[in-house]
């Protein structure tokens, strides 16, 4: 019994028939596509009202994905001679050799096809990944672009998913938690306290106000923690908001006669919250 192997010349036509224009036109109509896609949902985004862009802006990978695949269909059958064997023995190859040559992209390429299907992310949505916080600005196959509150753009490979957590602020909504901290003397009355700082939400110009507003506290040694929850009318005011809270809680804290804790250890404060 012997095993039949395929050859090169088995599996690609002849270099005489291969439409080298045809592929060109293929190739620069899919980059004309993608980058349209890539402007135009963005700017139709930005037309319509909020709610919808959140609706509208995660489609940009995906309408990118499908432009990239259909290319692919299309370009594969100008080069390999259409057999089924031929096509299996040339997808094993390309597979094998990225899997080889480029292990680390093929990784993140995967990843981010999975990311499209499970959306841990979207365009749009407030992100932490690596302990780095921003808006997921753009979603590509390699890789997604974050913009930090600083404005400083960052590029993140998708195969952060196979190993690290993925904190989600507003997963797809348009509205986000916010959180603003108070560290008090802890001889007060909690009750007066609470109720002082949720009126101060409510009376915030951001506040959403069909999304709860709570007021938690957490005692210290040296200090009693408050914390204001509350959402924003709109996720991009986040810094607005927590800063409205922060400076309008302070000054009405002080205003009813509330000390504020001298010390703090850095195990009070949370991570990317406001605190006083």
């Amino acid at each position: 019994m012997t095993l039949e192997t395929t050859t090169p010349e088995q599996i690609f036509r002849d270099f005489e028939q291969i439409p080298f224009i045809y592929i060109a036109f293929l190739i620069l109509t899919a980059l004309v596509l993608s980058s349209l896609v890539k402007r135009f949902i963005p700017a139709l985004a930005r037309l319509m009202p909020p709610r919808f862009s959140y609706y509208l802006l995660p489609m940009i990978p995906i309408f990118r994905l499908v432009i990239t695949g259909v290319t692919l269909l299309l370009l594969v059958p100008t080069i390999v001679k259409p057999t089924m064997q031929n096509f299996i023995a040339f997808f094993g190859a390309v597979g094998l050799a990225l899997g080889f040559a480029f292990k680390d992209f093929a990784s993140s390429l995967i990843a981010g096809i999975i990311a499209v299907y499970e959306q841990p992310y979207r365009v749009g949505d407030r992100v932490t990944i690596n302990g780095i916080y921003g808006e997921v600005q753009a979603i590509n196959l390699r890789s997604l672009k974050l913009v930090t509150p600083d404005d400083d753009a960052v590029t993140i490979p998708h195969s952060c998913i196979w190993n690290g957590s993925i904190r989600n602020a507003n997963d797809g909504f348009r509205e986000q938690q916010c959180s603003a901290l108070f560290y008090l003397h802890p001889e007060h009355d909690p009750e007066l306290v609470r109720q002082i700082l949720r009126d101060v939400a409510l009376t915030s110009p951001y506040t959403q106000f069909s999304r709860p507003v709570r007021v938690v506290l957490r005692e210290f040694p040296l200090a009693t923690q408050y914390r204001i929850r509350a959402y924003p009318i709109d996720g991009h005011d986040e810094f607005a908001f927590i800063s409205d809270l922060t400076e309008r809680g302070k000054t009405a804290l002080r205003e009813a006669g509330y000390k504020f804790a001298a010390m703090r250890s850095p195990a009070m404060v949370d991570p990317g919250e406001s605190a006083i």
